[in-house]
């Protein structure tokens, strides 16, 4: 890797940079003049083909500080079908369509064929603008390696590739197919890198895809922002516990609270939790990954609108979404990774701003919390006192889960009442037809049919039967082990001497035609009554 490193320079103007008129009147028309740490440490080496790694914290302006010099670069040549110039790979669709409207805004006044390939959108669509040609093609792997094994893509013709949240491509286990694709670019393509934090993996992988790059890190690795005010909520163990915390907290933030992303470890937790918010009837909403491509993307753009207040979200939304204005962040879960606590807060206190971000921490976290410390160098202030002050909560009836095996009932419900199926549900227990034992019903041949009365009749005579003949064998068992002397026990015959029994085998293999007279197999005379009953025509 070369030693050409460039760090954090002095605020310059974007006509400094060596952008193109037409992409600086754009920028001019977004309303932006100064450029970021990381786009004027990018951006020169970019225009000049040269391959660049960059670091630097999330919400630092990393999406332009590619887009830029790609469009200038663009400007000369044409894309053919099936060929695209340029690739850009994303993790998420979210970041891969932020990308896509980033160059349509800074691109306006160029005429760029643009395709993004992502999931839960048809595979027809995005065919026929390959077909067309695209001058800049934004892709995550999966659907671009896809369209690839379809035949549909060739992509020998890439002229500058861009890895973008490259940390969490490792995260989602996408580094094999970031491998995969990148032995398919040719090998004189310029390649621009770009992560928020430099594990080992991540290190391995810029050594082997970038010829002699240059390194632009404008902030610590794993920092978080001086704009943030970070600190921590105690909670009791249980869901409901942190749901009535969360609660409670979001109340005492109302005047300073514009908007919050609440993020949940788990895309059933951001389930949950939404019911629960709109059922107390905070204005939230839902992102995570399950969802249909529509509804994620509606679901930002309310949240970008001001439609709605709180957005519970996984961690689809942690990484480089453009939603500047941000007021607060709470973690309502701790997140088991550390790096994900530095992207997580990074969607407040954007572009200047000021922001809060807020963790709500049970005792069972105390590991993923000193994790994400000794990665910050940061000790987090407690919001109101620590662990210790906990006081343990029995959670409300509304918020408890349903009672499982082994827990206590609810006061005022019976056994009856709790063990009653769900064809009884919502009648009293007056109604509710009671079960009657086998003996009433066979005492009441007179109210169920002739043919179930006389197969109770017989079961009757059979268990007589069967009881009078253990009783007779018990008695017998009983007196030849306790009454017969040890003497006469040894004195009888050996095995050898009982071969005039029946073999089992013998029974089975050479058992004789008329042991079938009566037309049953297997049963012989233990065969139930009701079995005997013939088939009426």
């Amino acid at each position: 890797m070369s030693s050409d490193t460039t760090t954090a320079q002095e605020a310059l103007t974007f006509a400094d940079l060596g952008l193109s008129p037409k992409v600086l009147s754009a920028v001019t028309d977004a309303g932006y003049t100064v450029p970021t740490p990381i786009q004027s440490g990018a951006i020169p080496h970019a225009l000049l083909g040269k391959d660049v790694l960059g670091i630097a914290q999330t919400g630092t302006g990393k999406t332009a500080a590619f887009v830029l010099p790609m469009i200038t670069r663009l400007e000369k040549g044409r894309a053919r079908a099936r060929m695209p110039r340029t690739l850009i790979l994303e993790p998420t669709r979210e970041l891969a369509a932020q990308v896509e409207e980033n160059f349509i805004k800074y691109g306006k006044n160029h005429k760029l064929n643009i395709a993004l390939l992502i999931g839960g959108v048809s595979f027809d669509e995005q065919d026929k603008k390959l077909e067309r040609g695209a001058d800049v093609l934004i892709a995550t792997p999966g659907r671009l390696l896809d369209h690839r094994e379809r035949g549909k893509l060739l992509l020998n013709g890439v002229e500058i590739l861009v890895i973008d949240e490259a940390d969490r491509m490792l995260d989602m286990g996408f580094i094999p197919d970031i491998e995969r694709i990148c032995e398919m670019i040719p090998f004189t393509r310029q390649t621009l890198f770009f992560s928020a934090t430099m594990p080992p993996e991540i290190t391995k992988l810029t050594e082997k895809f970038l010829h002699a790059p240059v390194r632009v890190e404008v902030s610590k690795a794993a920092s978080t922002s001086t704009n943030i005010t970070q600190r921590l909520v105690k909670s009791g163990p249980k869901p409901w516990d942190k749901r009535e915390t969360l609660r409670n907290l979001i109340k005492a933030e109302a005047d300073g609270l514009k908007n919050a992303i609440i993020f949940c470890n788990r895309k059933v937790e951001v389930s949950d939790l939404f019911k629960s918010l709109v059922k107390y009837e905070f204005d939230a909403g839902a992102l995570h990954g399950d969802m249909d491509q529509r509804a994620r993307m509606a679901m930002l753009e309310s949240f970008r609108a001001g439609k709605l207040k709180l957005l519970v979200a996984s961690d689809v939304a942690a990484r480089g979404l453009d939603i500047p204005d941000v007021s607060h962040v709470i973690n309502f879960d701790v997140p088991i990774h550390a790096e994900d606590y530095v992207h997580r807060i990074g969607r407040t206190g954007r572009a200047g701003r000021l922001g809060k971000a807020f963790t709500i921490v049970t005792r069972s976290d105390t590991k993923y919390l000193d994790a994400i410390e000794r990665l910050t160098g940061l000790k987090i202030e407690w919001h109101d006192g620590d662990l210790s002050t906990v006081v343990a909560s029995e959670g409300s009836d509304e918020e408890a889960p349903r009672r499982g095996r082994g827990a206590p009932r609810r006061a005022g419900r019976s056994k009856d009442e709790g063990e009653r199926g769900d064809r009884n549900r919502g009648r009293s227990r007056r109604e509710a037809p009671a079960a009657k034992p086998v003996e009433q019903i066979e005492a009441e041949p007179a109210e169920i049919a002739p043919e179930a009365a006389g197969i109770a009749q017989e079961r009757r005579a059979r268990k007589d039967t069967i009881k009078s003949e253990n009783a007779g064998r018990g008695a017998r068992t009983e007196t030849s082990r306790t009454d017969a002397p040890r003497s006469d026990r040894a004195a009888r015959p050996a095995r050898d001497d009982r071969s005039d029994r029946p073999r089992r085998d013998d029974k089975r293999h050479h058992r004789r035609d008329d042991d079938m007279s009566d037309g049953t197999v297997g049963f012989g005379d233990d065969m139930p009554a009701f079995m005997r009953i013939e088939a009426k025509a």
